[in-house]
């Protein structure tokens, strides 16, 4: 039996002096995926303004508003009801190294292969990933690379920035993990696996009761392809399961910012986030 979920994500953003206009979109709706139901969604903004959704070029649901009067803080929430359960078995076997090869070379996998700025390491610590898992098969070499990241890479809240690169992940030993998701993404696709940076919530009590609430923010793992997606969860060195609620995937971050948009006004601002998950059943 699953896992239901009450999430509420809520994110203040104040700007210092007035913002005369905004442009924003926001991808905080979970997605409806095998094992994952979403029962009911919204998402709203204080400036009682419009709200479009539209699917991005990588499927995620985006909800896009524009507030056109003077404001100096704008109030986004969230909230969805989500059923989960655990990942059944695979549906095939994992493809063999050259048949991978294969799929890989042709049609979107490509896009999963090539480093961005964020997935990007030197070629000292790549060579050492391929070295790692040579002669393993791609389930095992994938295991190989979430659990030598979690090894070397602590859990540092507040020791990282949001432009942190995986290769300075790794070269300070701690980050968050945005990080950690983002140097395993970047060594698994040195060794020649596709692999995506997913976002989306955790709760983080495994023993929670219905009616449990954790106070949690966004979470970040890994989904990599060997015939089909699977995930793993590097900073916690673990299984994605019914625990884990699937917002959006993409080559990096950049891809699935939770807010992201434009603004005429002040030239700083400061943003407060909280996400809220209660266990309903």
């Amino acid at each position: 039996m699953g896992w239901r979920f009450l999430i509420t994500h809520r994110t203040v953003v104040g700007y210092h002096g007035p913002a005369r206009a905004s442009y924003n979109e926001a991808r905080m709706t979970p997605a409806a995926l095998p094992g994952q139901n979403v029962l009911e969604t919204r998402l709203w903004t204080d400036a009682q303004v419009p709200v479009w959704t539209y699917r991005d070029y990588w499927g995620t649901q985006v909800s896009a508003f524009d507030i056109q009067a003077p404001h100096e803080e704008l109030q986004i929430t969230s909230r969805a009801t989500v059923e989960t359960s655990e990942p059944g078995s695979a549906a095939s076997d994992p493809l063999p190294w050259p048949d991978l090869a294969a799929q890989a070379r042709s049609g979107r996998l490509l896009e999963y292969l090539m480093p961005t700025p964020r997935t990007t390491v030197g070629p000292e610590l790549a060579a050492a990933a391929r070295q790692r898992v040579a002669g393993l098969d791609p389930p095992a070499a994938a295991a190989q690379i979430a659990a030598w990241v979690h090894q070397h890479v602590s859990y540092m809240p507040g020791s990282t920035g949001v432009q942190t690169s995986a290769q300075e992940a790794w070269d300070q030993g701690q980050g968050v993990c945005q990080d950690i998701a983002h140097l395993t993404v970047a060594l698994l696709r040195t060794i020649s696996l596709p692999a995506r940076y997913v976002s989306g919530y955790l709760f983080g009590r495994p023993d929670a009761s219905p009616g449990d609430e954790v106070t949690s923010q966004s979470h970040a793992w890994v989904e990599y392809w060997t015939g089909q997606w699977a995930a793993c969860d590097p900073t916690n060195d673990s299984a994605v399961g019914q625990r884990h609620v699937v917002v959006a995937a993409g080559r990096d971050y950049a891809d699935v910012p939770p807010l992201k948009g434009i603004y005429h006004g002040a030239p700083s601002r400061t943003m407060e986030v909280t996400v809220s998950l209660t266990r309903l059943a």
